[in-house]
């Protein structure tokens, strides 16, 4: 295994059912390393009531911690199904303000490289799946966060085999893993 100080970090992120998911199995497949589950999936798939301001604070323990256990078995790579910034995002929507660890600790907390998934793939429903409506509205707010961090991301567009084409294209053309 790599020492993880060296290990590239590359984040898909995007609105909801834009193959975040898929894609991150496919690259790590693709660049024979592991990936990072999304954490808020299965915690929320466990909760018997509305998501609260304490479910989201866990949620983002929780992804950091995900993270760190599984970048030590990454080989020169780790693909991170989404990150914590999704937090943030949902917290500002659904509660007028996210907490203020995760405010502190985004800019502590870089990846190398973000994929920000096009939501030009159809909407899948998913119990998890809130708001097909606002598709537009998340896409413009990921690209507002990840300027705000000054993060290297790329668009990424296309449907099966093109969106993983371009992901890899992404990732070939902005990080030096090879």
């Amino acid at each position: 295994m790599e020492d993880r100080n060296n290990i590239k970090k590359v984040a898909i992120v995007g609105p909801e059912s834009t193959g975040k998911s898929t894609l991150a199995e496919q690259l790590a497949a693709h660049y024979h390393t592991i990936w990072v589950p999304e954490y808020a999936r299965e915690y929320c798939s466990k909760l018997t009531e509305p998501c609260t301001w304490q479910d989201e604070i866990n949620m983002f323990r929780g992804q950091i911690e995900l993270e760190n256990q599984l970048v030590a078995k990454a080989n020169k790579i780790l693909i991170c199904d989404t990150t914590f910034i999704t937090v943030k995002i949902w917290s500002d929507y659904m509660f007028g303000k996210a907490p203020q660890e995760v405010v502190d600790e985004l800019p502590k907390h870089p990846y190398d490289l973000y994929l920000l998934m096009d939501i030009d793939l159809p909407w899948e429903e998913d119990p998890l799946r809130d708001f097909p409506h606002l598709r537009e509205y998340f896409m413009e707010i990921w690209h507002k966060e990840l300027k705000a961090l000054d993060a290297l991301y790329v668009t990424v567009s296309g449907n099966n085999s093109v969106r993983f084409a371009n992901a890899v294209s992404a990732i070939n053309n902005n990080l030096n893993i090879i």
